[in-house]
């Protein structure tokens, strides 16, 4: 089962996505009147790409447009967010970006030049993912529980790999370090597969990553699934439960969200959220997402915002109380 709008949004309650329309909205000033692009902070081939690239021809198709997705890697995601900043406040730039890039960030980078809040305007909460956390299988514990009884039994000693410093994954151990009151050591890695050498190898003994990446290497033993840190089991994997329920109230899902600039006329941020809801409804763009492990949302602009908000909140708090620095 893959977790629901609900999950990813508490308590702030969601349309369903859209169907498909019988034709295009009307926006302001004939909008749009060039072509659109979709700015990305990561490089071609990670589940943000894909998901735009399958949105991208349906939008293109609906707003009469070329629609093409931009990749712009680089400081985790400040050098697309300032791409998207220094274009004009008229919906033809997006940023598309994640949990890390329009959320974490603001902690991160709390000097950056710019507030995402008061210079991005949502569109639109795209699609969401939880995380899967593994161990290698030298590691005695066979479930979340016996995790933490052996982290809290020999402190300071379990190393947990991550893709990176001040990423979703590093976030996800040191969130699980404070609410399960446990000292483990992040190890930072420059990608998730050098991460998941080590974790295989037995350099370190644990850590975070996306079912999608995570699945070849539990499919062949060479490592162990023991919790998904979202607030449901999956489907595609049985019998291993939410950390969540051995840690009340552990979560992370790694989301995808729309933005552009803020002062964006209303009546085009209006447009491009339906037309994002309309590519998601298409049935390929459905299937594709769902062998992604992802969960398509498709919210209104306000309810995004609320929810962005929390999550700066949230992750915020994790950076501070880490200490965490950017590389």
């Amino acid at each position: 089962m893959r977790i629901t709008r609900r999950a990813v949004l508490g308590a702030a309650s969601l349309p369903l996505l859209a169907a498909p329309l019988a034709a295009p909205l009307r926006a302001q000033g004939g909008f749009p009147q060039r072509p659109l692009r979709i700015v990305i902070g990561f490089p071609p081939g990670g589940g943000i790409d894909i998901l735009a690239r399958l949105m991208a021809p349906h939008m293109t198709a609906r707003l009469g447009q070329p629609v093409v997705v931009e990749n712009r890697p680089g400081a985790n995601g400040l050098v697309a967010t300032q791409a998207v900043l220094g274009a004009e406040a008229d919906g033809h730039t997006m940023f598309f970006g994640t949990t890390g890039n329009l959320a974490v960030n603001a902690g991160l980078y709390p000097n950056a030049g710019f507030d995402l809040l008061r210079d991005m305007a949502p569109v639109s909460l795209v699609a969401s993912l939880p995380f899967v956390m593994v161990v290698n299988p030298g590691v005695t514990a066979r479930d979340v529980a016996e995790f933490i009884a052996l982290a809290k039994a020999r402190p300071g000693t379990l190393n947990y790999a991550s893709s990176g410093n001040g990423g979703l994954p590093h976030l996800s151990g040191e969130l699980l370090n404070a609410a399960a009151g446990i000292s483990t050591i992040h190890i930072p890695y420059r990608g998730s597969a050098p991460a998941f050498t080590d974790v295989i190898a037995g350099q370190c003994q644990f850590m975070f990553d996306a079912l999608a990446i995570a699945q070849p290497h539990i499919a062949s033993g060479r490592v162990r699934a023991l919790g998904v840190t979202g607030p449901r089991p999956m489907a595609s994997l049985p019998g291993v439960a939410p950390v969540a329920a051995t840690v009340p109230g552990y979560e992370v899902v790694n989301w995808y969200g729309m933005t552009v600039r803020a002062g964006t006329p209303a009546p085009i941020v209006t447009r491009l959220q339906a037309e994002i809801a309309a590519a998601l409804a298409v049935p390929e763009v459905a299937e594709r997402s769902a062998a992604l492990g992802l969960d398509l949302v498709g919210s209104t602009p306000d309810d995004f915002a609320t929810f962005q908000r929390a999550e700066i909140v949230k992750w915020g708090e994790v950076v501070r109380r880490g200490n965490i620095r950017p590389d």
